[in-house]
């Protein structure tokens, strides 16, 4: 791979194209708009976090004293006992009683900017493409459905760690291939994300799948760097 600096701080990178053999079959330069961005930590985490936390359930749920059963009855009386006053055996310190500050059903989205999920998308190809570990294959050819040959290719193209395939979903003997496969993970373009991008030690492509050379994949440009910009927001805090 190699990379030189242009203008706007965008970065050339190239790509050594092989077939499923592992054979190089020459260099490939990929869009600079796509695959030549500068990381943001500080965008990336944002959206990441975002990302994780939508995904939960938000589904638990504990009682509390007043939704317990039990309970309507004083336990003993107020005065004379030489024991501390009661009036419900479902308070939280009794065994049987509510929870106290426990959790409750909610929701966990946080709302992020189309442009800021759109921007931390090219950021986390950027940064996998800059530190060599965008593969790009011409073509996936199963004759047949089998896991066999789906790891045959991947040591012929010295794949390893945790691999994403993106593929075209219509591609069954592709698909099938590669589902059995714990260390693979397989995303239609349209499903990219930075997460998946960013927790992936590889990100395989084919030609027809490419960002910026084929695949079904919104080319259009995303002007907001400079306004999330790290450095300037850390100034504003001093």
């Amino acid at each position: 791979m190699s990379f030189t600096q242009e203008d706007r701080e965008l970065v050339k990178v190239s790509v050594t194209k092989r077939n499923q053999k592992g054979e190089d079959l020459g260099t490939i330069d990929l869009d600079p708009d796509i695959f030549g961005h500068r990381p943001n930590i500080a965008l990336l985490h944002q959206v990441v976090t975002a990302q994780l936390a939508a995904a939960r359930a938000g589904t638990q749920s504990t009682k509390t004293r007043a939704e317990v059963s039990g309970g309507g009855a004083k336990p003993f009386r107020q005065k004379g006992t030489g024991r501390a006053r009661q009036g419900s055996t479902r308070a939280p310190h009794f065994t049987g009683g509510g929870v106290a500050l426990g959790p409750k059903p909610r929701k966990y989205n946080q709302r992020t900017p189309k442009k800021m999920i759109r921007l931390a998308l090219l950021q986390a190809l950027s940064d996998r493409a800059q530190s060599d570990a965008v593969a790009v294959v011409n073509a996936w050819s199963f004759p047949n459905p089998k896991t066999k040959d789906a790891v045959a290719a991947l040591k012929a193209l010295d794949l390893t760690g945790r691999i994403l395939i993106v593929v075209d979903p219509y591609d069954y003997n592709t698909v099938r291939s590669f589902a059995n496969i714990p260390e693979v993970q397989l995303l239609d373009i349209q499903e990219l994300n930075a997460y998946d991008i960013l927790k992936s030690d590889v990100v395989v492509f084919t030609e027809n799948v490419l960002p910026g050379a084929g695949g079904d994949f919104d080319s259009e440009a995303v002007e907001v760097e400079v306004a999330f910009d790290a450095s300037e927001s850390d100034e504003g805090n001093e």
